[in-house]
């Protein structure tokens, strides 16, 4: 006898079903609301946010390393966090400091894929010298998504998932998140579709998947939401899922949206359990958007962990404008997925770079073998997405080498080993499969030519090295060189332009600089 999950009307809760073949969407005729009751394990004390511990890249002889594989990243969380942090008068900890995702914040200057293109993506390079590192250079690779009207993407069949638990009372917390979704229902259209799930001690369906053309129901339904007790993440994510699952649209944009501070404390809680039951899930082609809010018991290491695992993207909302960023402003990055499992793999001249450092990505590293390989699971692109990556580069004849010559080696004299300036630095090859899967599509682009001194750069260039520069100070990493939060509040200030995000960052650099001045003593956490 068959049993699944089902729901019923009242009290919210979920039982086992006999004899029944899908999940019972009923919902009572009013939405809940939650009684906002504390949890005693959650209200007080905190026990502090939690990161996952990066281990940065370090250099790679090309001689006996040619190639660099990492899958795509196109999360921005860890931006909107340290922005939190340092407008709070604090450095971040190093380890919440994920450049990557500092540099994808932006948005870039690139050519987009051409219109007669079966392409979705299209690749971009630049070299210039690097600016905190006399002798070394430094090679950006964009990826630029297709961008879509908003009137011409496929149908959504949304669920939002509502973490409504003690631990999210707070104005930063659920009040945050009922903004942020009504935001983002005021964009559904007619043919879009969303339901409401809301967990606490137990899961329940507040609205049943309901009409974009019914925003008026929809945003009654979120504005009632209350928090209140303890927190069962997995098996919200269960009925979520579920509710997509039975609304599956095969030609449309199937998600869930969780939005969380992601302390879970009922069911599932380590993160090896959430892995897989997100592994298990994703299959189904429902993808997940993780929304962050909260500190002092964020776990953004969890959160990062479940969008990496369910097919889709993490971004933290530190205030209302990062919501209308997210979910307004990026509505068809953040929601439609043109592509998926991207993966890159860059392969280096032995002729003109000796060593090289790829800057971020650490938790994103794939072993070679593995990019040709459909069935390893890499990162989601959406719609007009960019993404950025950086690659300190050594290069052939260095005044500066990493180590010394070596004695007992041969010594290379032909003319074709020895350093030059022309041909080919590296080639970018990207792999990605169409959102419904099938065989990965290839795509290559070779970086030639000489490295510009990074003042005659491109707009874009300077950005992403000055987010780079800044990512490392904020890191104190080892491989900082020369860096100082002057040198990258200048490029900053170069590349701004009328962009109030790059704007932003020069306020941000100057934060930074002023904090570690009054305080240089200070340890990251």
């Amino acid at each position: 006898m068959k049993k699944v999950l089902c729901l019923l009307a009242v009290p919210f809760v979920l039982a086992s079903c006999h004899e029944t073949q899908q999940v019972e969407l009923t919902a009572p005729a009013e939405p809940a609301t939650y009684a906002a009751t504390p949890a005693p394990d959650t209200i007080g004390d905190l026990p502090g946010d939690t990161y996952a511990k990066i281990d940065e890249n370090t250099f790679r002889p090309v001689a006996r390393e040619p190639l660099s594989t990492f899958s795509l990243d196109v999360d921005r969380a860890s931006y909107a966090n340290v922005r939190r942090y340092l407008r709070e008068g604090q450095l971040p900890p190093a380890d919440a400091v994920r450049v990557e995702e500092l540099l994808n914040y932006f948005d870039y200057e690139l050519p987009a894929p051409a219109a007669a293109s079966p392409d979705p993506v299209r690749i971009s390079t630049e070299l210039s010298d690097c600016p905190w590192a006399p002798g070394h250079q430094l090679a950006r690779i964009g990826i630029q998504a297709k961008k879509m009207e908003a009137a011409s993407l496929p149908p959504a069949n949304l669920v939002f998932l509502v973490d409504v638990s003690g631990s999210m009372m707070g104005d930063d917390r659920l009040p945050l998140v009922r903004a942020g979704l009504q935001l983002l229902v005021r964009q559904l259209r007619p043919q879009d579709h969303v339901a409401l799930v809301a967990y606490a001690g137990a899961a329940g369906l507040v609205l049943p998947p309901t009409s974009g053309a019914e925003q008026a129901t929809v945003l009654d339904a979120i504005d009632r939401l209350e928090a209140g007790g303890s927190t069962a993440g997995g098996e919200g994510l269960r009925l979520a899922y579920a509710v997509a699952r039975q609304n599956f649209r095969p030609e449309g944009n199937n998600r869930v949206i969780l939005a969380t501070d992601g302390d879970f404390n009922v069911g599932e809680t380590s993160d090896a359990a959430m892995e897989q039951l997100i592994t298990q899930e994703r299959e189904s082609g429902v993808f997940l958007t993780v929304l962050g809010v909260g500190r002092g018991n964020l776990r953004d290491s969890r959160m990062e962990l479940l969008a990496d695992k369910g097919n889709g993207n993490y971004a933290y909302l530190d205030n209302l404008d990062e919501a209308r960023r997210t979910l307004v402003a990026q509505f068809g990055g953040t929601l439609f997925t043109v592509a998926k499992d991207v993966k890159l793999q860059v392969e280096f001249n032995p002729a003109r770079v000796a060593d090289y450092r790829l800057i971020g990505y650490e938790n994103r590293l794939l072993a070679n073998e593995d990019f040709n390989n459909d069935h390893k699971d890499a990162g989601e692109l959406g719609a007009g997405h960019t993404v950025t990556a950086l690659y300190e580069l050594v290069p052939v004849g260095s005044t500066s080498p990493l180590v010394d010559k070596l004695k007992y080696q041969p010594t290379a004299t032909s003319p074709a080993a020895l350093p030059t300036t022309d041909g080919d630095v590296l080639t970018v090859k990207l792999r990605y499969q169409a959102p419904q899967g099938g065989p990965s599509q290839l795509l290559a682009q070779p970086l030639s030519g000489m490295a510009r001194p990074i003042a005659q750069a491109s707009a874009d260039q300077q950005l992403a090295a000055a987010v780079a520069e800044f990512g490392l100070l904020l890191r104190q990493s080892p491989q900082r060189g020369t860096a100082t939060y002057q040198s990258a509040a200048q490029l900053a200030q170069a590349s701004r332009g009328a962009a109030e995000d790059r704007a932003e960052l020069a306020q941000l650099v100057g934060l930074a600089q002023e904090i570690t001045a009054a305080n240089p003593t200070a340890s990251l956490r």
